[in-house]
């Protein structure tokens, strides 16, 4: 038997960086004030001549609850006043340790929930007594590495803490320091350098949160900057970084579901009928997908998307709201044939995000601010123009992960027909008992704009229309079904109004827009079959009754009938009819625009027109949809049709970002959030 080895395994040691000690010694429950202050500038030199470790510093903080980090207020203090000496000197290493130490530090401190968020960060990272002397030498020396640092690394460092910051102390007074010292001109360097064309990102969302901080209580001076900034290149790179995010942001939805629709070919269909033999064996597999910004595919869950990055999003709207260049350049970025350009890619995103709006607050928040940029596109008819030209024909990936399902198109079309292809799919899928109304008065006001801009310009756009008119009439009925859950929501008269003036609108001018009488009877066809939702849905909500409201109109002239909407001055027009007014951005108008009551008569009196035609043509005969389609064609001598644009529905209220100050809110505070949760590398 052989003998036991006299060798025995030691427990191993372990090991940690020395940089922790250092962070121990600082924390230790010993340590008074004076000790702090004590200590030699040996002790600091070696503490930012060693590399940071994040998950001691880490360690040491995050257990710690508010009041207790308070009690800490001499080390927190210390600490980061050191920091902002250490990369201000701008001697390596130890400046770019300085910044990293601050990155997690901040990140820490700042992600506690406080009882006085504003007073108690200032009492940790400076004091009142000192907070002014402290920042603004903590934003000048961010400002200066930011501009001319020695390395494009310490450079994006400084922009990481700069980022960090502005998220963390975002309902504070803290960011008025970032105004009062301009980081815009060091930004738009960095953006611009040739040796920072991937790193577009962070810049790019910094500057959306800055010029987002109280800019309704004050003239925010990023604002400004960018209404005049004209610097195409650096513009060229700012849209370039929406269209990677873009297609990032998609990767993740289809990492869960890829649905790329496969091609159709004699092989795709013996493999349908089940005659994978005839076929050939096994049918060609896709193409792999874009890589998810998550690598572990299996636990992303469209709940949780977009990823935090989607805060990409608030800085594009900011951007498209106030600089033309910039959207003319979105719009006309020119990539390589076999590449997706950021326009395809942005609405693509658009598309995703509508799908499924409805799983989170989050995603339509989202989806709404992706809507309000086309709004902008639409506004303004030289982007408006653009977007039907044949030399941005482009194929734009939409989503079709639930059904019902759009046609598959599979030429190239005017980036146009992909907007309305992404609205009908973003009407269509989320219809619930909580119907997110807002949601559903941004889809109908860009469908609106769209076609308005369309009537006027007198554009007949090849489109599968009836798909779009059959999802709006789907909401009608849908409203219909549910009007005891839908009639107490805020803002559904709106909503109410601008659902069926779209439909009115498309049939009073539809031979302005629509390209053939195919299209065009088609719009009656389906009026025809709505009949009876339509008169349910008058009776529901009261549509076609008059009601003495307008708010100091003269006991709402003509309201009986619901003709004109005529108060004195039409002020809140509600006069004709019930509810809110055409196209208004409250739902004012001038008193003379059809409203809702108006024309749901209108779209009754249509399909009433031809429900009698129809029924002395049959008799006692049942009518195929042929001949049905022959009824309507002969049918419009005898119709007479009121609205349109002599009626007032193609007009609309021009943006203004006051209107939408609560939402243009949450969805800040939402991008703060989710940019505070990205990992940065």
């Amino acid at each position: 038997m052989a003998a036991p080895s006299p060798l025995t395994q030691d427990a191993r040691p372990n090991f940690q960086p020395k940089i922790v000690s250092l962070y121990e010694s600082l924390f230790a429950d010993d340590e008074d004030d004076e000790a702090l202050e004590e200590r030699s500038e040996g002790f600091w030199t070696e503490f930012f001549l060693l590399k940071p470790y994040p998950p001691g510093l880490e360690a040491l903080i995050a257990p710690l609850r508010p009041d207790e980090l308070l009690h800490q207020h001499p080390v927190t203090r210390l600490i980061f006043e050191r920091c902002v000496a250490a990369f201000r000197a701008g001697r390596a290493p130890m400046d770019e340790f300085a910044l990293d130490t601050l990155q997690i530090f901040l990140r820490e401190v700042l992600k506690k929930r406080f009882m006085n968020l504003s007073s108690d960060v200032i009492a940790l990272l400076t004091g009142l007594h000192n907070v002014d002397a402290v920042f603004t030498d903590f934003v000048a020396g961010l400002e200066t590495v930011i501009r001319n640092g020695r390395t494009t690394e310490l450079r994006r460092k400084a922009i990481q803490v700069a980022l960090e910051i502005a998220c963390g102390a975002f309902q504070t007074g803290l960011l008025s320091y970032f105004t009062h010292r301009d980081l815009f001109p060091a930004l738009m360097k960095f953006i611009n350098d040739t040796d920072t064309a991937d790193l577009t990102y962070e810049p790019f969302v910094l500057l959306g949160i800055l010029a987002n901080y109280n800019k309704f209580e004050f003239q925010n001076p990023y604002q400004l900057r960018f209404d005049d900034f004209v610097n195409e290149g650096a513009i060229k790179r700012m849209v370039a970084e929406v269209g990677s995010s873009s297609i990032a942001l998609r990767a993740d939805y289809i990492a869960i579901q890829d649905d790329m629709p496969e091609g159709w070919s004699l092989n795709t269909v013996l493999s349908y009928v089940g005659l994978n033999i005839l076929a050939g064996g096994q049918s060609k597999p896709k193409s792999s997908p874009p890589a998810a910004t998550n690598p572990d595919g299996s636990k992303l869950n469209f709940v949780d998307l977009p990823n935090a990055r989607a805060a990409v999003l608030l800085a594009t709207h900011d951007w498209v709201n106030a600089n033309k260049l910039f959207c003319h350049n979105f719009l006309n970025y020119q990539v390589d044939d076999n590449k997706e350009s950021p326009i395809s890619a942005y609405l693509s995103l658009t598309s995703y995000l509508l799908h499924h709006a409805h799983r989170s607050d989050r995603s339509t928040l989202y989806a709404t601010l992706n809507l309000t940029v086309l709004r902008l596109f639409l506004e303004d008819p030289s982007l408006s123009k653009r977007l039907v030209s044949d030399d941005l024909r482009s194929q734009v990936r939409l989503c079709r992960q639930k059904a019902p399902l759009l046609p598959v198109v599979r030429s190239k079309r005017p980036l146009l027909c992909s907007i309305l292809d992404l609205l009908s799919d973003g009407i269509s899928h989320n219809l619930r008992k909580r119907l997110d109304v807002d949601l559903y008065i941004s889809l109908i006001g860009v469908s609106q704009r769209a076609i308005s801009f369309l009537i006027r310009t007198r554009t007949r756009l090849q489109y599968h229309w009836s798909e779009l008119f059959k999802s709006v009439l789907t909401l009608i009925k849908f409203l219909t079904q549910y009007a005891g859950d839908l009639k107490g929501l805020a803002r559904v008269n709106q909503l109410l109004d601008s659902a069926v003036n779209l439909l009115t609108l498309a049939l009073c001018s539809g031979e302005l827009f629509l390209p053939d009488a195919e299209a065009y009877d088609d719009i009656f066809y389906k009026l025809v079959e709505s009949f009876e939702v339509l008169k349910r849905f008058r009776e529901a909500y009261g549509l076609g009754v008059g009601r003495v409201n307008g708010m100091n109109g003269v006991n709402g002239v003509n309201g009986v009938n619901g003709i004109n909407g005529n108060g004195s001055n039409g002020t809140n027009g509600l006069g004709s009819g019930r509810g809110t007014p055409v196209n208004g951005a409250n739902g004012y108008s001038n008193g003379n625009h059809y409203t809702a009551g108006n024309s749901i008569n209108t779209l009754i009196s249509v399909s009433e027109h031809y429900y009698q035609l129809i029924e002395e043509k049959s008799g006692k005969k049942h009518l195929t949809p042929q001949q049905v389609q022959e009824v309507i064609k002969q049918g419009y001598e005898t119709l007479n049709l009121e609205g349109g644009t002599e009626g007032g529905l193609d007009a609309w209220e021009k943006y203004r970002e006051a209107d939408e100050r609560v939402g243009l809110k949450k969805i800040a505070r939402v991008a703060v959030e989710d940019l505070r949760g990205v990992e940065k590398s």
